[in-house]
């Protein structure tokens, strides 16, 4: 079995070795693979592994054999899963591997925007703290959580564990999803959109991007947030406006925002989040632990081995 990764290195950039993966058959690893040679790369390939590179309609119809697609991701929207199918190819994608890493990232974000330690360390190391005339002192306002409302966009995996760590936390959390699901061991409170957005003193996204929820953070909502409000989105960065949020920020009419994902990846130069107020912005690493990428590597040799055995698994197409 021919198998060709087409761009490996953020899940093993040295320590996460492709070793389950090379006991399934002949391994080339291409750390990254630009568009204008995905096609020679990809054509030896049986099968093919894919993290952020795209197959399109037009490549996958120039890659004869071709057999099967394990995306190395939860999200899979850069493989064409239609031509996919009509060309009999299984596309495979890893769904649960990042859950903790994600929802303890979701509260470093959360936590920065509270206490902004990474600010007044600076301003110790600096000599500001030994200039001062206090004992203590701080720039900016320290926001105790306990007794606040969490408002969660989406109640998947990742979401419920965010709801676990704040109400361990002692907030409240309200819950806004398309579909319930089983009731959590915490309280939560359902509600509809426009509800969380005006409640909740924190709102952090946790759903998909689909065709229908496209920009739908933007000006209209975010106006009805509290001006003591904080803004997290660990999902998609198309979930938002980001003109809009950026307008909120620095208009004072939202208190602080995290991102750790932008519309374009990695961030233009120009976008507007990089000057907006209380903005911090982080390269797409809450899903990037060691551990979590263990488990992605293992999950997705486990995809393979289940093809060569005729029993795919975790198959989206």
């Amino acid at each position: 079995m021919n198998i060709v990764v087409l761009d490996g290195f953020t899940l093993n950039p040295g320590d996460n070795p492709w070793q389950e993966v090379e006991k399934l058959g002949t391994v080339t690893v291409y750390d990254r693979t630009p568009a204008d040679k995905i096609i020679e790369r990809a054509l030896p390939a049986d099968v093919i592994l894919t993290n952020k590179t795209p197959l399109t309609a037009e490549t996958l119809a120039q890659l004869p054999n071709l057999k099967f697609i394990s995306v190395l991701a939860t999200g899979y929207n850069v493989v064409d899963v239609q031509t996919a199918r009509e060309k009999n190819i299984s596309v495979s994608n890893v769904p649960i591997y990042g859950t903790d890493s994600v929802a303890q990232f979701t509260f470093a974000l959360l936590l920065e925007l509270c206490h902004h330690i990474a600010l007044h360390d600076g301003l110790v190391k600096d000599g500001t703290w030994t200039a001062n005339p206090d004992f203590c002192f701080w720039k900016t306002p320290l926001v105790e959580l306990a007794g606040k409302k969490m408002g969660l966009v989406g109640f998947g995996r990742i979401g419920r564990r965010v709801g676990q760590l704040a109400n361990a936390f002692g907030m409240e959390v309200l819950v806004y999803d398309m579909f319930q699901g089983d009731t959590p061991d915490y309280p939560v409170q359902w509600v509809q959109i426009d509800e969380l957005f005006s409640q909740a003193d924190v709102v952090s996204l946790h759903c998909p991007q689909t065709a229908d929820n496209a920009g739908f953070v933007n000006a209209a909502l975010l106006s009805t947030m509290k001006p003591s409000a904080f803004f997290i989105n660990t999902a998609r960065g198309t979930l938002i406006n980001e003109q809009d949020l950026a307008n909120a920020l620095n208009q004072e009419t939202l208190a602080g925002a995290a991102m750790d994902v932008v519309s374009a990846e990695p961030i233009a130069a120009d976008n507007p989040l990089l000057k907006a107020k209380n903005c911090l912005v982080t390269p797409h690493i809450a899903w990037a632990s060691l551990e979590a990428r263990t488990r992605l590597m293992q999950t997705t040799a486990e995809n393979v081995a289940a093809f060569i055995n005729d029993s795919p698994v975790n198959v989206v197409n």
